[in-house]
């Protein structure tokens, strides 16, 4: 589609980490910013299957830097932000890489879960 503005040298379709499916956008590689140029005024704010394109020039982003937020679910237990590097604390009983959706219920100690039985 935007061959008409000049040689096209890449192509990149950024996909969902987790549903694999693509983004919503793409990144096209000219032979030159010349090129380049002419594709963002040929096809900027052009129509294409009942939406409008938005075709620009791509910002170098740097990473951010130290560490990645935990995950919500699944993978490795991430380092906790915030701590003091002290265990326990809070609902999930130290784990804060886990879920917070369903609360969920520490089973305690042994000798704990004994003494509470014979109480009853």
């Amino acid at each position: 589609m935007l061959a008409p503005a000049g040689q096209i040298v890449a192509v990149s379709l950024p996909t969902d980490r987790e549903t694999g499916r693509p983004r919503g956008f793409a990144f096209v590689e000219f032979t030159s910013e010349a090129e380049a140029n002419e594709a963002i005024r040929l096809f900027n704010a052009r129509e294409l299957g009942g939406r409008k394109l938005t075709i620009n020039m791509a910002d170098d982003r740097r990473r951010a830097e130290g560490p990645r937020p935990p995950r919500p679910y699944g993978g490795p237990p991430g380092p906790a932000i915030g701590s003091g590097g002290g265990g326990g604390g809070g609902p999930m009983g130290g784990n804060s890489w886990m879920p917070r959706g369903k609360p969920f219920k520490t089973k305690g100690s042994r000798r704990g879960l004994r003494g509470r039985k014979r109480s009853l």
